[in-house]
C-alpha cells in the first residue's frame, strides 16, 4: 500500500515556527530544557534547505529573484524592531555591523545568512556536488570551531588567533559563510532514501546528536549551541522523509509562518509587558509553558490578521487562462538542440506573442537556458521584449517604418533589410544600424532577389549599416517530398552561391542562416549559424500528420482552460444561444464556460464541431461560440458543477485535446489557433 501523500514541507514549516517560539520563551535551567533548546534548532537549518531545495529545481536561476525578496524582508524585519533596539540602547556605531552580518534582533540572524549564504552555495553549485558539499562541509567544521567545540581550539594559539579575527566581524560563525552554504547544498540536493532508512538514520543520528551534546555542555567549552557535528546528518535524514512523502503546497500557511517568525518577539515583548501591567509577571511570564502558549496565539492571530490587512492577489485562474508548461519548454529545448549541427544555435521567433504563448514569459525561460538571440516580426515586438528585461539579439524580420527607426537603436534591434530601396532608407536614416540582409531565393516574399548580385553588394558599402547576418527563408520544407525536395535545395543553393560571392568579395556576411521549424527538422544539414525555430519550440507543428513523422520527441507547452460559470437544465424542446444555434430533442444538462472567440476560441467549433475535456470527459460545444462564453452538454458529467476546470486545448487525466486537433476541425494550421489566442487570457508558468 503506498503511502499517503501531502505538502510535507509546507505542513513541517508549522512546526519549525512552533520550535522557534518554543526556543525564545525558554527557560535554560536545567539540563533536560537545555536539550529541548538543542533539538529544537532543526528549524532554521530545515528552512535553509527548503530554500536549496527550491532553487535547485530550478537550476538556482531564480537565485537573484530569492535574494531580492530575503532582502526585502530583512529590510521590513530591521524597520519593525528598531523600536525595540532603541529601546535596549543597541543603536550605536557597532549596530550597523550587526545589520550586515549578524541581524539587527537575535531572531534575525537566518535572514544575512542568507544573503550571504546564498551566493556562496550558488557558486559551488557550479561544481559537482561531490565537490560542492564537501567544501561546504568543510566550511561548517571551521564554523564548529567558533561555537559548540571553542573550548578545543582556543588554547591553540593560530586557532584563537584566527577565530578572534572572525568574531571581530561576525558575533558567531552561526553564518551565512560557515553554516549556511552546506544547509542550502544539502536541500538542494534533494537526497530521498527509503522510509525505513530515513527513520533509522533519523534516530541513529538524533541519538549521536543528544550524546554529543551532552557532552559538550557538561564540559563546558561550547561558545554557542547552534552547530553540532551531527546536526547535518539528522537534518539529511529529516529532509529526506518529508521529501518522501511531498506531494502539492500550502501557500497560506507558508506565508503565515514567515509572518509569525518574524514578529514573534514583538508578541513576546508585548506579553511581558502586559504581565507587568497587570501584575501577573509570575503566573504569565515565569510559567515558560504559559508564557509559550501566550506568545504563540498571539503570534499566530497577530499574523493572521497583517495577512487579512494585505491587499488581494489577483487571481490568475479565475475566468479563463493559458498554463504553460516549463518542463515541457526546457524538454523541447533540448530536443531541437539534439539535433543542430555543430556550431548552430538556436534563434527562436518569439513573433506574435510566442504563438500565443506569451512572449517575455518565453523568452525569460530561454534566456535562462543559455539561448541569446531571438526574433519577432514587428519592431515593437522587439521593444517588449527588451521592456521586459531580454537579452541577447533580437532580429526583427518585418518591415519597420522609417518614423520607428528610432526604436531600433534605442531597444538594440537588428533590422532585416527587406529590399535594396529600404536599405537606401536605413542608411539615410543616418544614424548606425545593425542589420541582417534578406535574400529571396524563391518564396518571393522579402528580401534581395539571389540573383541581383550588384544590388546584394551595394547593402554592404552603406556606411550607416552594420551588416551582422544574412538569411533566406525555406517556403517549401514541410515535408520532403520528391517536388518539394527539389525546390528547397535549389533555394539553399540558390543562398549558397549569393554567400560564396560575397566571400569572394572579401565581404564578411555574419551570421547566416536559412532553417525555420520545418527545415530544421527535414534538412537539419543546411543549418547555418542559426536555427529559426518557431512553432516546434512549442511543441507542436503546423499539421498533425507533421507531428506523426517528427523525428524528435516534443511536448506541447500550452494548456487553454476555463471556470464553468454555471450549470443549468435545458428541456426537450428548448433552445439555447445566438440564433437559437442548439435545440434540445430530449432533457439535458448545459454549462456555460467562461471563454470564447475574443480569447481566440475559433468560432468554427461551434454546433457540435468541437469538444472540451471537464472532469477527464468529453463535452460536445453546443450552440455558436459567444464573444466572451461558450455552451457544451454535461449531460454526461454528473458531477459537473460552477468553477470547475474545463480544459480546451491541454490533458484532463488520459484524455487530451491538442492544438492539432482543433486546427483540424477548423480547416487551418496550429500556427492560427495559437497566435490568435487572446491577450485577456492570464498566462502562467507551471
Amino acid at each position: 500500500m503506498k503511502a499517503k501523500k501531502f505538502p510535507a514541507l509546507d505542513d513541517f514549516r508549522l512546526i519549525a515556527v512552533i520550535l522557534v517560539v518554543a526556543n525564545h520563551t525558554r527557560s535554560a535551567d536545567g539540563e533536560f530544557l537545555w536539550l529541548l533548546t538543542v533539538l529544537r534548532r532543526v528549524s532554521v537549518p530545515f528552512f535553509i534547505m527548503v530554500s536549496g531545495y527550491f532553487l535547485a529545481r530550478g537550476n538556482w536561476r531564480s537565485t537573484g529573484k530569492f535574494l531580492t525578496k530575503t532582502a526585502m524582508l530583512y529590510g521590513v524585519g530591521v524597520l519593525l524592531y528598531l523600536p525595540l533596539n532603541y529601546y535596549a540602547g543597541q543603536l550605536s556605531p557597532d549596530f550597523f555591523r550587526r545589520v550586515i552580518f549578524d541581524g539587527s534582533f537575535y531572531h534575525l540572524w537566518y535572514l544575512p545568512a542568507l544573503l550571504l549564504g546564498t551566493p556562496i552555495a550558488y557558486y559551488l553549485s557550479r561544481f559537482k556536488p561531490q565537490a560542492a558539499i564537501p567544501i561546504a562541509g568543510a566550511l561548517y567544521l571551521i564554523g564548529l570551531g567558533g561555537e559548540s567545540y571553542y573550548g578545543l581550539v582556543s588554547g591553540i594559539p593560530v586557532l584563537s588567533t584566527l577565530y578572534n579575527g572572525i568574531f571581530q566581524v561576525f558575533d558567531y560563525t552561526r553564518n551565512g559563510l560557515f553554516y549556511v552554504p552546506l544547509f542550502l547544498l544539502l536541500g538542494a540536493a534533494g537526497i530521498v532514501f527509503s522510509r525505513r532508512t530515513s527513520v533509522i538514520g533519523l534516530l541513529c543520528s538524533l541519538a549521536a546528536l543528544i550524546v554529543e551534546a551532552l557532552l559538550l555542555h557538561r564540559s563546558g567549552i561550547q561558545r554557542h549551541d547552534s552547530m553540532y557535528f551531527f546536526f547535518p546528518f539528522l537534518m539529511i535524514f529529516l529532509f529526506s522523509l518529508l521529501l518522501e512523502a511531498n506531494q502539492g503546497e500550502r501557500r497560506s500557511l507558508r506565508q503565515l509562518t514567515t509572518v509569525v517568525y518574524l514578529i514573534h518577539p514583538w508578541c513576546l515583548v508585548l506579553v511581558r509587558g502586559a504581565a507587568k501591567v497587570i501584575g501577573l509577571t509570575g503566573l504569565l511570564v515565569e510559567n515558560t509553558v504559559v508564557l509559550f502558549i501566550l506568545v504563540l496565539v498571539s503570534s499566530f492571530l497577530l499574523s493572521q490578521m497583517l495577512l487579512l490587512l494585505q491587499p488581494p492577489r489577483s487571481v490568475q485562474t479565475g475566468r479563463a487562462w493559458i498554463e504553460l508548461d516549463r518542463a515541457a519548454l526546457r524538454h523541447n529545448v533540448q530536443q531541437l538542440r539534439s539535433i543542430l549541427p555543430e556550431g548552430c544555435a538556436l534563434m527562436p521567433a518569439v513573433k506574435a506573442n510566442a504563438y500565443g504563448h506569451g512572449a517575455v514569459l518565453i523568452a525569460k525561460e530561454l534566456n535562462r537556458l543559455g539561448i541569446t538571440a531571438f526574433c519577432v516580426a514587428t519592431v515593437t515586438e522587439g521593444a517588449e521584449l527588451r521592456r521586459g528585461g531580454i537579452k541577447g539579439e533580437i532580429l526583427v524580420l518585418g518591415y519597420t517604418h522609417p518614423e520607428q527607426f528610432y526604436m531600433l537603436r534605442r531597444y538594440r534591434l537588428t533590422q532585416t533589410v527587406v529590399d535594396i530601396s529600404y536599405a537606401r532608407l536605413l542608411n539615410i536614416y543616418g544614424k548606425k544600424l545593425k542589420v541582417h540582409l534578406k535574400i529571396d531565393t524563391g518564396m518571393h516574399r522579402l528580401g534581395i532577389p539571389a540573383d541581383r548580385k550588384e544590388e546584394i553588394v551595394r547593402v554592404f558599402n552603406y556606411r550607416n549599416l552594420v551588416i551582422t547576418g544574412i538569411f533566406t527563408h525555406l517556403c517549401a520544407a514541410d515535408v520532403r517530398t520528391a517536388e518539394k525536395e527539389k525546390f528547397t535545395m535549389g533555394q539553399a543553393a540558390a543562398f549558397d552561391r549569393v554567400i560564396c560571392d560575397l566571400n569572394k568579395r572579401g565581404l564578411n556576411c555574419g551570421k547566416i542562416h536559412l532553417l525555420s521549424s520545418d527545415g530544421l527538422l527535414q534538412y537539419p544539414e543546411l543549418a547555418g549559424d542559426y536555427a529559426r525555430v518557431g512553432i516546434a519550440l512549442y511543441g507542436v507543428l503546423s499539421q498533425g500528420a507533421d507531428m506523426e513523422s517528427c523525428r524528435i520527441n516534443l511536448r506541447p507547452v500550452l494548456s487553454v482552460k476555463a471556470r464553468v460559470a454555471l450549470v443549468k437544465d435545458l428541456y426537450a424542446g428548448e433552445a439555447a444561444g445566438y440564433g437559437l444555434g442548439y435545440m434540445a430533442e430530449s432533457n439535458r444538462k448545459i454549462a456555460v464556460l467562461s471563454i470564447g472567440y475574443a480569447d481566440g476560441i475559433p468560432r468554427a467549433l461551434s454546433c457540435g464541431k468541437g469538444r472540451v475535456l471537464i472532469a477527464e470527459s468529453e463535452a460536445p460545444i453546443i450552440g455558436l461560440i459567444c464573444m466572451d462564453q461558450l455552451l457544451v452538454d454535461v449531460t454526461d458529467i454528473p458531477d459537473a458543477a460552477a468553477g470547475d476546470t474545463a480544459v480546451l486545448i491541454g490533458t484532463s487525466g488520459s484524455r487530451q485535446i491538442t492544438a492539432c486537433d482543433l486546427a483540424e476541425q477548423t480547416g487551418t494550421i496550429t500556427n492560427e489557433i495559437l497566435s490568435r489566442l487572446g491577450s485577456r487570457l492570464n498566462r502562467i508558468i507551471v
